[in-house]
C-alpha cells in the first residue's frame, strides 16, 4: 500500500527546503529533484502543483503505473528521472518517459538507452562510497564511461552518486571526488545529497539533491513487482 501524501504539507516542506537550499549556496542554484518512490501518484501531483517539475523514480514498474495515472497536462510538465539500479530489459519500456537517466553505470546500459532513446540525457552514476550493495561505477572508469556515452550519442549532464551510510567523513570524500571528477570532465550537474545529507553534498559542490522522505514523510511498504 502506498502511503499517503498531503499536499498542503508537502508544498509547506518543498518552500522551506528551497529557502535552506538558498541560504546553504547564495551563488549556485541547487535543483531538487521529488523521489516519490513508495508513494502512488499523488506524490508526484504534490511536486508539480508546488512547481518542482524533476520527479525522481527508483523502479521501473513504479514509474511507469504512475506515468500512465497522470493527466497529458501533468505528463508535459514533469520530467522524470531514474535513480535506481536499470536492468537493460527494462530500458525499452522506459525510454519513452525518462528525461534523465541518472543511474547510468555500465557500457552496456549506455548501449541500450542509445539504441532505444537516441540523444537522451544521462548521468553516469558512481559508487562514491566503496559500499557493495549500492549500485554504479568504479571512480577509475568515469572518463571511459563519459567517453563511450558520448560517443553513442547520448548527452552526459553530470555525475551521480551516493553518499555512505551513517558516515560523513567517506560521504564527504566521496562528494568532493564527485565533483572535481565532475569539473575536470567539464560536466555541469553534480546530482549529490539526499535526505540525510544534502547539507554536507550543497557544501562540496552539489548542483542537484534527490529529496524524498523530507518532502513527503516515511513510504509505505513496498509492493513487489
Amino acid at each position: 500500500m502506498s502511503a499517503e501524501v498531503d499536499a498542503r504539507l508537502v508544498a509547506e516542506r518543498i518552500s522551506t527546503l528551497q529557502h535552506h537550499l538558498a541560504a546553504l549556496a547564495p551563488e549556485n542554484s541547487v535543483g531538487i529533484v521529488a523521489v516519490t518512490k513508495g508513494f502512488g501518484v499523488d506524490a508526484p501531483r504534490a511536486a508539480l502543483a508546488a512547481g518542482l517539475t524533476m520527479v525522481g523514480e527508483n523502479y521501473a514498474q513504479e514509474l511507469i503505473a504512475k506515468h500512465e495515472e497522470l493527466t497529458p497536462e501533468e505528463r508535459e510538465q514533469i520530467q522524470w528521472h531514474f535513480l535506481g539500479r536499470l536492468q537493460r530489459n527494462k530500458v525499452r519500456s522506459l525510454a519513452p518517459i525518462v528525461s534523465v537517466w541518472q543511474s547510468v553505470d555500465r557500457v552496456e546500459l549506455i548501449e541500450e538507452i542509445a539504441r532505444r532513446s537516441a540523444g537522451a540525457s544521462v548521468m553516469i552514476q558512481l559508487n562514491i562510497s566503496g559500499e557493495p550493495q549500492k549500485g554504479g561505477a568504479a571512480l577509475g572508469d568515469c572518463g571511459s564511461l563519459v567517453r563511450s556515452a558520448q560517443g553513442s550519442g547520448l548527452v552526459v549532464v553530470g555525475l551521480m552518486g551516493v553518499g555512505a551510510a551513517e558516515d560523513e567523513s567517506t560521504s564527504r570524500d566521496g562528494f568532493r571526488h564527485l565533483v572535481e571528477l565532475a569539473e575536470d570532465l567539464g560536466l555541469p550537474e553534480r546530482s549529490i545529497g539526499m535526505s540525510d545529507d544534502l547539507d554536507l553534498a550543497v557544501a562540496e559542490g552539489s548542483t542537484m539533491v534527490r529529496i524524498g522522505t523530507a518532502l513527503f514523510g516515511p513510504r509505505g511498504p513496498r509492493t513487489p513487482a
